[in-house]
């Protein structure tokens, strides 16, 4: 396969950077980064969860209930994150018709749809003692549900057309357009009139929580995005795995690691 012109230009010049934007470079070093990110997945989810389940104070007014944001707030942070870092990386391959760019695209969006399935599925269970029910058409739960159907619309989109280069441009298409739900999500408790409650940590303003709150939440923050790149590396391997299995340097790994 003819290499790219970023990865023509990265094997030219040597550059430390722009080499690993071909696949062969970047397979061996996403193997290497995947321990370290589970391992930290792991210590910051074990902190983040006794904190919160354990030292945490209980809630004046939703007692115990309100601990399911804990899981809740990371988990609609990285749905709203990984979407746009999805959507960058299929920008990239569209653009720079690098190779690699398409296959983080495709290696991201599970794991953003997993994380937007949490937040809906946590925020019903939030809703049902603190609204009276476990589900309503507010702004902010519709835009989040519009998110899935974004996600799993790129999936199946990508996966439905044979020619990968093609799933890969029709898919970028698609994860573009669709960022512009993103800040809806994010603003929708200010721009429009919801039982949603606002934001709970802002850049701008001093936080409405206790610092152990806070702290178990930021925990469970780091554990989602630690979690989230092992899992699109381990991902990307074996989309580059499958995507490469005829070239040279897979057969002389034995198609492995």
């Amino acid at each position: 396969m003819k290499a790219t012109t970023l990865e023509a230009h990265a094997d030219g010049r040597g550059n430390a950077l722009l080499r690993f934007a071909a696949p062969q470079a970047f397979f061996p070093l996403a193997g290497k980064m995947i321990p370290w990110f589970a391992a930290l997945a792991v210590v910051f989810a074990v902190g983040g969860l006794y904190v919160s389940f354990f030292v945490a104070p209980t809630d004046f007014q939703q007692g115990e209930s309100y601990r399911v944001i804990f899981i809740h707030v990371p988990a609609a942070w990285m749905s709203m994150f990984l979407y746009v870092v999805m959507a960058a990386w299929a920008a990239f391959g569209l653009i720079l018709n690098t190779r690699l760019s398409g296959m983080m695209a495709s290696a991201i969006a599970p794991t953003g749809a997993l994380f937007t399935f949490i937040a809906l599925w946590t925020g019903a269970l939030w809703g049902k003692p603190t609204w009276g029910t476990w589900w309503v058409w507010d702004a902010r739960l519709t835009s989040e549900l519009i998110l899935l159907f974004l996600y799993l619309g790129f999936i199946a989109l990508t996966t439905a057309i044979d020619d990968p280069r093609r799933a890969e441009r029709a898919g970028a298409v698609l994860a573009i357009v669709g960022v512009i739900n993103v800040p809806i999500i994010y603003f929708s408790v200010k721009w429009w009139n919801t039982l949603h409650q606002g934001a709970s940590v802002s850049l701008t303003k001093a936080p409405s929580m206790a610092a152990t709150m806070l702290a178990g939440m930021f925990l469970m923050a780091l554990a989602a995005w630690m979690y989230s790149f092992a899992a699109a590396l381990w991902r990307v391997r074996s989309i580059i795995l499958e995507r490469e299995r005829d070239a040279l340097w897979v057969r002389e790994r034995g198609g492995g690691a």
